[in-house]
């Protein structure tokens, strides 16, 4: 059964309470050409910002977009792939006190990464297989200090699996393993340039995604 079905209710509840906050203003927004698909557990991006995001070898996340040309949008677009690398990797390590969870996110985006780590454990299992992001896009705020982050994601080949016996839980591929999410990124004044995921907008069973 691919893991974007098991928690279908979940990210929908999530969704919803994050939709009722207001949006940050923002401006153009631009599509970017994808590049060559990156896998998460290459060894540049273990501990970006000294922060420990790795991953093991069968949960491969791909970030599959190019860098934006504006400094700011380009180190929100990487903490944004570094927030979705921390949930996992507080999956993979059993617990949503990770520091990675609290490095990338604040607010409701840290409500929304401890929620889907704490869910995982609680079921007693993790996730196997590739997450492919693409289709990415961003809008700046007029400050400066916000960045939306929208992307695709397709879990076709991204699957939960049991802990106790291993079994990996498949299903056929179908629309429900596309989602739509964006995700508000904020700079952190004293943070070196760090982001930290604000809000999270998910979109479930993404037509557009497809």
């Amino acid at each position: 059964m691919p893991i974007t079905a098991l928690f279908a209710a979940a990210t929908l509840l999530l969704t919803a309470c994050a939709e009722a906050d207001d949006k940050p203003d923002a401006g153009q927004e631009t599509e970017k050409p994808s590049k060559s698909a990156e896998p998460s557990g290459a060894p540049a991006q273990d501990k970006p910002d000294g922060v420990d995001v790795s991953l093991p070898a069968d949960m491969n996340l791909v970030f599959d977009w190019e860098e934006p040309e504006d400094g700011n949008e380009a180190a929100a677009m990487e903490d944004a792939a570094n927030y979705v690398r921390a949930i996992y990797h507080g999956v993979d390590k059993r617990t949503s006190k990770v520091t990675a969870v609290t490095a990338y996110s604040t607010g409701g985006g840290l409500s929304y990464a401890q929620t889907q780590i704490d869910v995982r454990v609680d079921g007693g299992w993790t996730a196997t297989g590739v997450r492919r992001h693409y289709q990415a896009t961003t809008r700046s705020a007029a400050n400066g200090t916000s960045v939306e982050i929208a992307f695709c994601v397709d879990s076709r080949r991204f699957y939960g699996k049991e802990i106790k016996t291993g079994k990996v839980l498949k299903s056929e591929p179908s629309i429900a393993d596309y989602d739509h999410f964006k995700i508000i990124m904020v700079k952190v004044p004293t943070g070196d340039g760090l982001w930290q995921a604000s809000r999270v907008y998910v979109e479930a069973k993404a037509a557009k995604c497809q």
